[in-house]
C-alpha cells in the first residue's frame, strides 16, 4: 500500500452556541513539521492535538486550522474584566506620563487589546471537547483517504518504470554476447597491428592471449551486476506492496539500483548497451522523484 504525503480534510463540528471549522492539510517533507492555529477556547488542547497528528499522520509538513464561529442568537463572550482592570491602569498610567489628560479615547484602545474578550466555554467542557476531538479524528481519516487515492496513482505510475528497468534490463542480453565477440577481435587486431610495416605481423602466443584475454573479459563481464540488480527490483516491488507505506525503505532501495546500474555502465565498453544504462538511469531518476512524495 502506497500512501502520498500530499493530502486534505476539511469537517464541521457544532456545538450548542457555536460551530468550529477544522482543516488538516499535509504535504511532503523529509520530516514531521505540524503547525497548529487554535481558537482561544481549545488553546490548552494544543499538544494532545499534535500527538493526534503525529500518530496518525506520521510524516509531512502537517498544517492544522481550528476556527470558531458563533451560531446563536445570543453572544458567547465576556469581558475579561480583571485583565481590562489592569490594562486600563496601565494606559492611564502611560498617558500620565507622557502629559496627556484626555482619557476618553483609552476605552475604544482598551477593547482592541488581547484576550479582552473571551468566548464562554461549553457548559458541559468535557463533552464539547470530546465532540471536537471526534471531529478531528474525521478529518485526519479524510486525509488518510486522500493520501491514499494520490499513493495509488503514485504506485502505478513507479510499478510502471520500474517494469521499464527489468525489460531495458533483459534487452542487454543480446548486446553482451557479440560485446564479448568484438573485443576479442579488437585485442587481437591490435596486438597484430603493434608491429612494423616492414616486419612480419606479430603472432602471439595463443595459450596465452587466452589467458590474458580471460581476465581481461572477467573485468568487463557484468552478469553479477545483472543478477543483483534484477533481485533490487523485485525486492523494490515486493515492499512496494506491504502493508505499510515504505517511503523510506523503497528509498533506500533504489540507491542499491542506482549502483548496479552504474556499475553495469562502466564495465559495458559497448554503445548500444551504455544507450541501454542511460535510459534506465533516466527510469530510476523518475522513481526517486516520486518516492519524495510518498509517506
Amino acid at each position: 500500500m502506497i500512501l502520498s504525503m500530499t493530502g486534505y480534510g476539511k469537517t464541521t463540528v457544532d456545538l450548542p452556541g457555536k460551530k468550529f471549522n477544522i482543516e488538516i492539510k499535509s504535504l511532503n517533507s523529509k520530516g514531521t513539521d505540524i503547525s497548529v492555529k487554535l481558537p482561544l477556547v481549545f488553546r490548552d488542547k494544543e499538544m494532545e492535538i499534535r500527538t493526534l497528528l503525529s500518530q496518525q499522520l506520521q510524516r509531512g509538513k502537517i498544517d492544522f486550522y481550528m476556527s470558531s464561529e458563533d451560531n446563536s442568537e445570543t453572544p458567547n463572550f465576556r469581558i475579561n474584566k480583571e485583565l481590562a482592570k489592569k490594562y486600563y491602569a496601565e494606559l492611564k498610567e502611560l498617558t500620565s506620563e507622557l502629559g496627556e489628560e484626555n482619557t476618553e479615547m483609552l476605552l475604544p484602545v482598551l477593547l482592541k487589546l488581547p484576550d479582552v474578550f473571551q468566548a464562554d466555554k461549553p457548559e458541559n467542557e468535557d463533552e464539547g471537547w470530546q465532540a471536537v476531538r471526534d471531529g478531528i479524528v474525521q478529518t485526519i481519516s479524510l486525509v488518510t483517504i486522500c493520501r491514499l487515492n494520490e499513493g495509488t496513482i503514485l504506485g502505478n505510475d513507479i510499478l510502471l518504470r520500474v517494469g521499464k528497468i527489468l525489460e531495458l534490463l533483459d534487452s542487454i542480453e543480446p548486446l553482451e554476447s557479440n560485446r564479448l565477440t568484438d573485443i576479442r577481435n579488437r585485442l587481437k587486431t591490435g596486438l597484430q597491428q603493434l608491429g612494423r610495416p616492414d616486419a612480419p605481423p606479430i603472432v602471439p602466443d595463443e595459450n596465452r592471449f587466452e589467458q590474458e584475454l580471460i581476465f581481461y573479459l572477467e573485468r568487463l563481464d557484468i552478469t553479477e551486476e545483472k543478477v543483483r540488480l534484477k533481485k533490487h527490483c523485485d525486492y523494490f516491488l515486493n515492499t512496494l506492496d506491504d502493508q505499510e507505506s515504505q517511503g523510506k525503505k523503497l528509498g533506500f532501495i533504489t540507491q542499491e539500483m542506482g549502483r548496479e546500474i552504474n556499475t553495469i555502465g562502466s564495465k559495458a565498453n559497448e554503445a548500444g548497451i551504455q544507450k541501454i544504462v542511460v535510459q534506465m538511469k533516466d527510469e530510476l531518476e523518475k522513481v526517486k522523484e516520486q518516492l519524495g512524495n510518498i509517506l
